[in-house]
């Protein structure tokens, strides 16, 4: 699971991971940030981790490292839970059909950021989360999952973000 923050999504996955008869097993976090707290959290968990500050590096070098971490970790998937960068054309093809992230809006709305503010200033009835195989298109992939959120008057970003982010853990198995 690749993260760049407080990874609740992450944590969902993990406890969702411990569920008898779950297909999946997280083997490590990795960040490119080092002071992600989803990082503390997964060390706890006693799962492995890995960072490396993106500054100073070129895309590729800095995916390349990322790469390397999870085909060390034995991890056949990847899944992107927060992680806020574009990932290279070059890896994203080679997990081709094997990654995953998850998109704070009902795609195909609302790619990249500012996802909630975005649905608010449309005027739309309702904002929510998909889960997406990932290609070199920016949240283009095939949608998988999706959870719908009503927008209610009184909603700013902030609060529709919450609302969108314990919809979200409800996709994992």
């Amino acid at each position: 699971v690749l993260i760049s923050g407080a990874g609740t999504n992450m944590a969902a996955l993990v406890y969702a991971s411990r569920i008898t008869g779950c297909p999946y097993e997280v083997v490590l976090v990795a960040s490119n940030d080092p002071e992600a707290a989803g990082l503390a959290f997964a060390a706890s968990e006693g799962i492995a981790i890995f960072s490396l500050p993106h500054r100073g590096l070129t895309r590729a070098d800095h995916d390349a490292a990322m790469e390397a971490a999870v085909r060390q970790a034995g991890a056949d998937h990847i899944v992107l839970a927060g992680y806020m960068r574009i990932l290279s054309d070059g890896f994203v093809e080679r997990w081709e059909g094997r990654m995953l992230n998850i998109h704070p809006s009902l795609l195909p709305k609302y790619k990249g950021l500012d996802t909630h503010g975005r649905a608010i200033a449309a005027g739309d009835s309702h904002a929510g989360t998909s889960v997406h195989l990932v290609t070199p298109e920016l949240d283009a992939g095939e949608v998988l999952a999706q959870i719908a959120v009503p927008i209610t008057p009184a909603d700013t970003p902030e609060t529709l973000a919450e609302r969108v982010k314990l919809a979200e853990h409800q996709l994992y198995p």
